[in-house]
């Protein structure tokens, strides 16, 4: 005879909730769901672990007296309309937790190695010159523009970017998935990276599901909070309207990072038709049209007015070309880890 067990119902519905799979999902794998919520039957245990699972509950959670507050283990720093987002997602949750794990085993690795700590974590102030900070991860990484420029493609350019990363004892980890659950696919309108700063292994997880181009950003705005010696969670882009000081600190690292100032005035033809400028430059300089659209903003060639005009054209155009496919397994799956994690695996 299977055991039931009395479960809160708001602990059912928040689990429910916090799990984002449609309601009529999970009715079909659960058809007495709404029963147990409203307390007219009770799940036997082997239920209340399958309904753990399909929600990405951990299944004590449900075992509480009352709704857990989860809180993100970093700070965050996203914003929608300059509010913090509330309720992070269970696949949020894990990915970080997952990160944290392999950053605290690395870090150990590292100390028994006796490695010594990377200079660089912590090196910069919020105080500090945009300028001399992007110049300063540049010459790091040796990511020049010449070699940029002489990559194909933005995905060659982002693969050499993430491996000059890397080759100065950042851990960088990109996926587009919780894990090696293909089912449990990251949102980047959730977040689209985050940084866990440590002096023997610092760490950068970009979310896969993003483009190549977003991800280029992504990856720039990380190492300037990795400069800074913070760990943070952002979903910032170059057109992001931002108020919090560090995150507009890092946008403009980044933007000056990936296409410095004095590379975009000498090189923008004034009088050219605008949308044919950003893309022959995004092409240059292997970012998206977006960056370049805010760069040429930032030196005084458009008007805020035609800034964000243009912007919202570029944006709909973006958004209407398909993304391609993640590519196979075992060709990721170090992209997903970092290779230098996985070396040292």
């Amino acid at each position: 005879m299977s055991l039931h067990v009395e479960i809160k119902p708001e602990l059912l519905r928040w689990a429910r909730e916090r799990s984002g799979v449609d309601i009529d999902i999970l009715t079909h794998r659960f058809p007495k769901l709404l029963e147990w919520e409203n307390k007219k039957s009770k799940p036997t245990i082997k239920q209340l672990e399958q309904f753990a699972k399909a929600t990405h509950t951990p299944i004590g959670y449900l075992f509480l007296a009352k709704v857990p507050i989860e809180k993100i283990p970093i700070p965050d720093l996203r914003t929608v309309g300059n509010k913090h987002i509330k309720h992070p997602s269970p696949d949020l949750l894990d990915i970080i937790y997952i990160c944290q794990q392999r950053q605290e085993w690395y870090a150990d690795f590292t100390r028994s190695m006796h490695e010594e700590a990377l200079s660089f974590v912590g090196s910069a102030r919020l105080t500090s010159s945009i300028e001399t900070t992007a110049e300063s991860i540049r010459q790091a990484l040796k990511f020049d523009l010449i070699e940029r420029r002489q990559a194909r493609t933005w995905t060659e350019t982002l693969s050499k970017f993430i491996e000059d990363t890397d080759a100065i004892g950042v851990l960088v980890m990109v996926s587009g998935i919780v894990g090696s659950n293909t089912r449990r696919k990251l949102k980047p309108d959730e977040f689209r990276g985050f940084a866990l700063s440590d002096s023997h292994a610092p760490l950068i997880f970009i979310n896969g599901a993003d483009t190549k181009a977003a991800q280029m950003f992504t990856l720039a705005h990380e190492l300037a909070h990795i400069w800074l010696g913070q760990s943070a969670l952002t979903d910032s882009s170059p057109m992001s309207e931002l108020t919090n000081r560090t995150e507009l600190w890092c946008n403009k690292v980044a933007a000056e990072l990936l296409v410095p100032i004095h590379a975009i005035r000498d090189e923008y033809r004034r009088g050219s038709d605008l949308h044919g400028e950003m893309n022959r430059l995004a092409r240059r300089f292997k970012v998206s049209t977006l960056v370049i659209l805010r760069r040429i903003h930032d030196c005084g060639e458009i008007t805020r007015a035609q800034l964000w005009e243009t912007y919202e054209e570029e944006l709909r155009r973006l958004r209407a070309i398909p993304r391609g496919s993640g590519g196979d397994f075992y060709n990721t799956q170090a992209v997903r880890t970092g290779k230098r994690f996985t070396r040292a695996l």
